[in-house]
């Protein structure tokens, strides 16, 4: 397992995740217990995921986002270069490499970088850890498939800037692949969700403003079977996934 340790942070959402999500990684169903207060603008986030990721508890399942092992399953490629953005305590980039991906995972947080190659050590894989500010910098190369789930966050952060920077690092014939929360979960503190923007399929297909050369093989809301925080009021319910899978073409 390799790790590039690069000094760069990578400005991300995560989206807000929920521990005990049905197979979920780091962008889930809600706050898990003792997140910290979202940061007043965008130029807080970094230390933000830091706080979050600096503690001793792991945040996240462990497990794949679910969109992500349903859109491998309904593409059938054959495992490439994958980028993870946002890859938190890489439930994804390490199940990734387990699949046989030649897997690259980034994050803004120094602490969360460390836990994935925690885990990718402890599973016996080997993945590429890099810390990037994706509004700054971002890992070199194409991928065949980019991973970019729940990259949600307070308004200022320039997230379609990001998304067609993704977009960019997709090789010919590869794919991207664009998962977000379609709303937020009913156990949710609204006053934070509210500034959180939940953008729809299409808004996403107008950020990334793709052109001629790309094919959309999904752009839907699908919803999923979730499990809120202990002692919310809402334990069990669905929540509803902004899914978009775009194909480059050439």
């Amino acid at each position: 397992m390799s790790d590039h340790g690069h000094e760069h942070q990578h400005g991300h959402g995560h989206g807000h995740a929920q521990q005990q999500g049905q197979g979920h990684e780091h962008g889930h169903d809600g706050p898990p217990p003792g997140m910290p207060p979202l940061p007043d603008s965008a130029d807080g986030l970094p230390a933000w995921w830091e706080e979050l990721y600096g503690g001793s508890d792991l945040r996240w399942s462990g497990s794949a986002n679910a969109r992500l092992v349903e859109a491998l399953a309904q593409l059938g490629v054959a495992p490439g270069r994958t980028l993870d953005l946002g890859c938190g305590e890489g439930g994804d980039v390490v199940w990734l490499a387990e699949q046989g991906w030649a897997a690259t995972g980034v994050d803004v947080a120094h602490a969360a970088v460390a836990r994935a190659r925690r885990v990718a050590e402890a599973r016996g894989v080997d993945v590429v850890l890099e810390r990037h500010d994706l509004t700054q910098t971002f890992p070199e190369g194409e991928f065949d498939l980019v991973n970019a789930q729940f990259l949600q966050a307070p308004v200022g952060w320039p997230r379609a800037e990001v998304l067609r920077r993704a977009a960019s690092a997709v090789a010919p014939g590869g794919h991207l692949l664009v998962v977000d929360h379609a709303d937020p979960p009913p156990w949710a503190d609204l006053d934070e969700q509210a500034r959180i923007g939940f953008p729809t399929p299409q808004q996403v297909l107008a950020d990334l403003d793709l052109g001629d050369g790309w094919a959309v093989v999904r752009a839907e809301v699908a919803a999923r079977p979730a499990t809120g925080p202990a002692g919310s009021a809402a334990q069990h319910g669905h929540l509803n996934d902004s899914v978009v899978l775009v194909r480059r073409l050439r």
